[in-house]
């Protein structure tokens, strides 16, 4: 230990306490460190407590989380709106967003992953990719079934029931392939810097770990969720003639 020296901040005296945290995340920590000093310390009138350091930090990116995350999800609503021109398409989007971070929050969970800034910003970056295969998806359904309604139309016949699940099932292999190829590409991508070690690895381990685990999750959402979302929409628009 080195010689005891007198500190000063904002022109009262301070002592400082370092702890080094392992193997837990610091919110939970200091919430238990703050309860236990309530409980079992009593300060001489003058003296209080301060909790600085990464915790301070966190706590300051949290307060900007909380503008950051609505203001994205907003943006993205009223981009997808001014693509598709219909309330009906951006719900579906939107409602099936969801189901993309849920391969993001397991690879988490077994990685042994805390939350953290970094996390929230990998889940950002994840929900924006998830919203763009699914904008594409639903481009290739909607296509299938236009093209598929004007020849009924040619025809002189309403579409059935029978001719918008063709028209799913068209759209939806035809967007295998590129689906594939993005997946690839963002894994390919993002598994050395997941894995990667040196400065600066673990922040962005923790980036890039929920869009490895994300990535999966959205191609079961692309291929399965959003075609069959769409069918029950489209569904419903059918049996009440709104769809000729």
């Amino acid at each position: 230990q080195g010689a005891p020296s007198i500190r000063t901040e904002n022109a009262l005296l301070s002592a400082y306490i370092f702890v080094d945290i392992r193997d837990r995340d610091i919110g939970s920590y200091v919430a238990d460190a703050k309860k236990a000093v309530a409980e079992q310390v009593s300060f001489p009138p003058g003296y209080y407590v301060t909790w600085s350091g990464q915790f301070e930090y966190m706590e300051r990116a949290i307060e900007k989380m909380k503008i950051v995350i609505p203001v994205t999800l907003l943006s993205i609503f009223l981009l997808l709106y001014l693509n598709f021109k219909r309330l009906t398409e951006t719900l579906i989007v939107m409602l099936s967003v969801p189901f993309a971070l849920v391969g993001g929050v397991w690879l988490m969970w077994w990685l042994g992953y805390n939350l953290s800034v970094a996390v929230a910003v990998g889940f950002i970056a994840l929900a924006g990719v998830a919203t763009e295969t699914g904008v594409i998806m639903l481009i290739y359904l909607d296509h299938a079934w236009e093209a598929l309604k004007a020849k009924r139309r040619t025809d002189n016949q309403a579409p059935t029931l029978h001719d918008l699940y063709e028209a799913i099932m068209e759209g939806a292999v035809e967007r295998v392939r590129p689906k594939m190829m993005t997946v690839v590409a963002i894994m390919a991508g993002l598994l050395p810097i997941m894995w990667g070690t040196g400065t600066g690895s673990e922040v962005m381990s923790r980036i890039a770990a929920p869009m490895v685990g994300g990535m999966i999750s959205s191609t079961v959402l692309t291929l399965a969720v959003i075609p069959a979302i769409y069918a029950l929409v489209k569904q419903w628009r059918i049996k009440r003639g709104m769809e000729q």
